[in-house]
C-alpha cells in the first residue's frame, strides 16, 4: 500500500522529530521528509528563485523577531508581537508600499481599524468590501428561500471581484480580513499579489475558530459525533 504522509498523526516527540533534527532524527514510516525526497530538492529550486528567495528569507526573520528571549535559549522564549504588527514589519522588510485588505461586511468596523493601523504607518492602503459590486445572489443560482434575508433582495459576497479590484490597484500585499470560508478560497484563487490572512471568519466564536479545537473534548465534544 502506497505510504500517505500525515504529519498531524506523528506520535514522535517533537524535539526528536528528523523534521527537528540536523542528524539522527527519528521518524514514521510515511514520514514526508523521508518518503518525499525528491520534492524536497523540487522545493529548494523554488526557494533560490529570487523574487521567492526574498519572501522566504524575510518571512523566517519575522518569524525569529515574534520571539523575545532568545538569547536565554529556546525554552525561554517568549511571543512579544501581535499578527498585526508582525504583518507590517514583514511588509516592511519586503518594501511593500501598497497593501490590500479584503474584508467582510461583518467586520467593517474592525477594517476601519486595520486601514488606519496601516496608514499611520506610512503603507498606502486600499480595501474592498465582499459585497462590492451589488451582484444579486441569484446569479450563482440561490434561490430565495437560501438566502440569509429570505424575502429580500441579497447581494453576493464576491471574492472574485475583491480580487480583481486589488489586483487592478496594483497591491504589493493583500491582506485577508474575516472572510468567509469558500469566499476566501476564491480570493486566494484569483488574486495575483502576495497574500497573508489577519483574521479568519468564525461567526459562533468571534472570529476565534481554534476555540473549538482547543475544547473539543468538553465544551465542544459534540463535534465528533456528527455526520454532515
Amino acid at each position: 500500500m502506497e505510504l500517505k504522509p500525515n504529519c498531524a498523526t506523528c506520535s514522535i516527540e517533537v524535539s526528536e522529530r528528523i523534521c527537528r533534527r540536523e542528524k539522527g532524527g527519528k521518524h514514521p514510516k510515511n514520514c514526508p521528509t523521508v518518503i518525499k525526497k525528491d520534492l524536497i530538492e523540487k522545493s529548494i529550486l523554488e526557494y533560490k528563485k529570487p523574487d521567492v528567495y526574498i519572501l522566504a528569507q524575510n518571512a523566517s526573520l519575522q518569524e525569529a523577531e515574534g520571539y523575545g528571549n532568545r538569547d536565554k535559549g529556546y525554552e525561554r522564549v517568549i511571543p512579544i508581537k501581535p499578527r498585526i504588527l508582525e504583518i507590517a514589519e514583514y511588509a516592511k522588510k519586503m518594501n511593500f508600499k501598497r497593501l490590500g485588505i479584503a474584508f467582510c461586511v461583518g467586520l467593517r468596523n474592525e477594517a476601519k481599524v486595520v486601514e488606519k493601523f496601516y496608514s499611520n504607518l506610512g503603507f498606502e492602503v486600499v480595501s474592498v468590501i465582499c459585497k462590492v459590486g451589488s451582484v444579486p445572489k441569484e446569479t450563482i443560482g440561490i434561490s430565495d428561500d437560501q438566502k440569509i434575508a429570505v424575502g429580500n433582495y441579497e447581494s453576493m459576497c464576491n471574492p472574485i471581484l475583491q480580487a480583481m479590484v486589488l489586483n487592478s490597484e496594483k497591491t504589493d500585499l493583500n491582506i485577508l480580513l474575516g472572510l468567509c470560508v469558500g469566499h476566501d478560497t476564491l480570493f486566494l484563487k484569483y488574486t495575483e499579489s502576495p497574500c497573508t490572512v489577519l483574521a479568519v471568519k468564525d461567526r459562533l466564536l468571534g472570529h476565534n475558530p481554534l476555540a473549538a479545537v482547543y475544547n473539543i473534548d468538553s465544551y465542544y465534544r459534540y463535534l465528533k459525533t456528527i455526520d454532515i
